[in-house]
């Protein structure tokens, strides 16, 4: 593999460990902007330092889950480090890999994936002389306290690095704000930390988010999340009908007893799909409950002659899927109703033009306006209100864009010439 020079940034979270003015802190934390180059330098950082320090000692590399970290960490790094003339012994059954240099002496680093409190117990007794964690903000304190507390060899370090969450996040109160006590380098990325990308990239990603997200994957800064969450939907751009003849159609649902129902006919045109109609009741509002059987008929006039294969449906809603599902019109496909992951790819669904709304989309169009993020919140979380559309909508997204060309633009692509 043949790098590109590295920014001075770079070198530093590379060789921190080895450095005079550097060597004696105890951690270091790298945050900042997204493709900013933060992840190979450390991670490549932290096997030289291993290599350098350490001769059969056990070491910890941790992800969000074990699948996103392989993907995003293990398989560059591994790819990297042979390139580099390491030899590598990978279990991928027991997660772990064995990395030694000419064989002369061997470290085991073990894959850890951290995606909730019952994590810390994966790692819970271990004795490491160093640990890794990647994407620490989206991990539980839990785990990441446990993996810190094994760390008890002596000369072991702690490698953290994230993109930036809400400031009232537990890592950047504890860690980012106490650096000082917490004797730990810190080191803020931006984009221009990282000479592989070209003005080109650089300018995509500054097109591709907006608000919040702008504010936190682009120029890197903790924010908290205020105003309207879809800041970025204009009536005069994103409100039109499609040009041409759809070629695929599906229905998104928010289903509701006593909350309104959102139901939103989805048609692709090109490569940009139109929200063409919606089904919208308000139980409260009507001052009558519909059963499901009657929310049923409104789905079938809906989707009308229209060849509508797929339903995409809150999991939770298991009264509606158990009726779609008994008359046999329709496939039921259940919705990733994860809220901020869903917002974020809905963002940059709507900022890169991915989807429209037609006139006709009264309710949509209404909940746009109002739909807003919960300021008093110690997370990032919007208000639970005027959210039904909204969270149609977001079901649609997850199931039909975000597993599209979109998610091939966040896929890792190693810094080569």
């Amino acid at each position: 593999m043949i790098f590109k020079p590295f920014s001075k940034k770079q070198k530093t979270a590379l060789k921190w460990w080895a450095e005079p003015e550097t060597k004696y802190f105890d951690a270091i934390i790298c945050d900042g902007a997204v493709r900013s180059g933060k992840t190979l330098c450390m991670s490549l950082g932290f096997v030289l330092w291993a290599a350098a320090s350490f001769d059969g000692a056990d070491f910890a590399i941790c992800g969000k889950t074990i699948t996103s970290l392989k993907r995003n960490v293990v398989v560059p790094l591994i790819r990297t480090v042979k390139s580099l003339g390491f030899n590598c012994i990978e279990k991928p059954s027991a997660n772990y890999v064995d990395i030694s240099l000419d064989g002369i002496g061997c470290n085991r680093f073990y894959f850890f994936g951290g995606k909730d409190e019952g994590s810390a117990s994966l790692i819970q007794g271990m004795t490491l002389s160093g640990v890794l964690l990647d994407e620490v903000a989206l991990m539980p304190r839990s785990f990441v306290e446990q993996a810190i507390a094994r760390c008890s060899v002596t000369g072991s370090k702690l490698w953290f690095n994230c993109n930036p969450e809400n400031p009232a996040h537990w890592f950047y109160r504890e860690w980012i704000c106490k650096k000082d006590e917490k004797n730990a380098l810190y080191l803020h990325f931006t984009m221009n930390d990282n000479p592989s990308l070209t003005d080109d990239i650089r300018k995509r990603y500054e097109r591709l988010y907006s608000g919040v997200f702008y504010e936190r994957f682009v120029l890197g800064k903790w924010t908290r999340t205020d105003g309207l969450v879809y800041p970025m939907f204009k009536r005069n751009k994103h409100i039109a009908e499609p040009v041409d003849d759809c070629t695929e159609y599906c229905i998104s649902c928010d289903y509701g007893t006593v909350n309104p129902s959102s139901f939103g006919l989805w048609g692709k045109c090109g490569d940009v799909w139109y929200r063409l109609k919606e089904y919208y009741y308000d139980a409260r509002k009507e001052g009558l409950s519909r059963t499901d059987e009657e929310h049923y008929r409104e789905l079938c006039n809906l989707a009308g002659e229209f060849p509508i294969k797929t339903i995409i449906i809150d999991p939770s809603a298991a009264s509606m899927i158990a009726c779609i599902e008994r008359h046999g019109r329709f496939k039921v496909l259940r919705a990733d109703n994860r809220v901020l992951v869903g917002i974020q790819r809905t963002s940059e669904a709507i900022t890169s033009g991915k989807i429209m709304i037609s006139p006709s989309c009264h309710d949509i169009i209404r909940e746009f306006s109002l739909y807003c993020w919960d300021e008093g919140s110690y997370s990032d979380a919007p208000k639970k209100e005027n959210d039904h559309a909204m969270d149609d909508m977001r079901y649609f997204v997850m199931a039909k864009i975000a597993g599209d060309k979109m998610s091939g633009f966040f896929a890792y692509s190693a810094r080569r010439k």
